[in-house]
């Protein structure tokens, strides 16, 4: 039977590599497991932040476009990523860090049922931690080197927020074609899960009308869901085909496999390959220090690296 065992990774615009860097690495405390480009871009850094060898799940990936501008927030857009972290005391850990490195935070309180704590980045992309009630989550490997204690260490994506005009049209999506379950509903907002009672496949979706959201530096680019294996993804392009969805076919990005595809309220779904994941092209180590190159733009490193300004120093 196949099913989605949660979130593989998710994508966003940053405007420059070099903040986004001690943002995620140095504030955050997430390993920076790959440096690479876009591989339908060269010319814009794709970088990739997660745990040890940035497993599924754990992914938090960015764009960088220097001439972005600013994101008009809006609706049938994903608008809050969710970072789990280990327990309540952790919350406690991360209000105080977020104070000393002046970042915009809220108070902690309750997101999707869960204790959390709201903030945004230096570019106003929303995130919030939520306390995942003490256990380590499975497929996240702690990080030896991180700042933060391992006890705080986030773990890893947890629920991912989508704000639509069409909630049945994108339940319609999660439950008929991925087989999630709505775990609960209230008024404008329900909560959909991959793996019953696990943070880390759930959807959070909420009902606004008006404007879509134009998207700028800050704004979420796709969500990301996993699958095991290339026999999987087939089995899912099948489905995604008999629901009408037009979509990307089969992309090898040479560190896993993806499908591309946009649901009736223009949200960006990826379905993507566990493996063969980024320690492909390095070893566990050295993973993030040096521009990663697929091998098809390997010939053009020369080219593709004075294009790139330096992200350290």
């Amino acid at each position: 039977m196949n099913h989605i065992p949660g979130h593989h990774h998710i994508s966003m615009i940053t405007k420059n590599a070099r903040e986004n860097n001690h943002f995620y690495r140095d504030v955050l405390g997430m390993r920076r497991v790959k440096v690479t480009v876009n591989q339908d871009d060269p010319s814009m850094y794709h970088l990739f932040y997660g745990d040890k060898t940035g497993s599924p799940g754990t992914e938090l990936s960015f764009f960088e476009i220097p001439p972005a501008g600013r994101t008009h927030r809006g609706t049938n857009a994903i608008t809050r990523i969710g970072l789990l972290v280990p327990s309540k005391d952790s919350l406690h850990y991360w209000k105080a860090r977020l104070e000393e490195n002046e970042v915009y935070h809220d108070e902690i309180s309750t997101y999707a049922g869960r204790q959390a704590l709201k903030l945004e980045d230096p570019e106003g992309l929303r995130l919030v931690l939520l306390a995942a009630g003490g256990e380590k989550v499975k497929h996240w490997e702690t990080w030896e080197k991180s700042d933060v204690p391992d006890e705080h260490q986030i773990q890893g994506m947890g629920p991912v927020e989508m704000t639509v005009k069409r909630m049945d049209k994108l339940a319609e999506t999660l439950t008929g074609i991925f087989g999630y379950t709505e775990k609960s509903r209230s008024g404008d907002e329900a909560v959909y899960q991959s793996v019953e009672g696990e943070a880390f496949g759930e959807i959070v979706v909420k009902y606004e009308d008006g404007p879509s959201e134009k998207p700028g530096r800050g704004s979420i680019h796709h969500l990301a869901i996993r699958v095991k294996d290339e026999a999987e993804l087939a089995y899912w392009e099948e489905q995604v085909k008999k629901k009408g969805f037009q979509h990307s076919g089969i992309v090898d990005r040479f560190y896993f496999k993806s499908l591309y595809f946009r649901e009736s309220n223009g949200i960006l779904f990826e379905i993507a390959t566990d493996g063969p994941g980024f320690t492909i092209d390095g070893d566990v180590e050295s993973l993030g220090e040096q521009l990663d190159l697929p091998p098809f733009l390997e010939e053009r490193r020369e080219e593709i690296e004075a294009k790139l300004a330096p992200i350290e120093g």
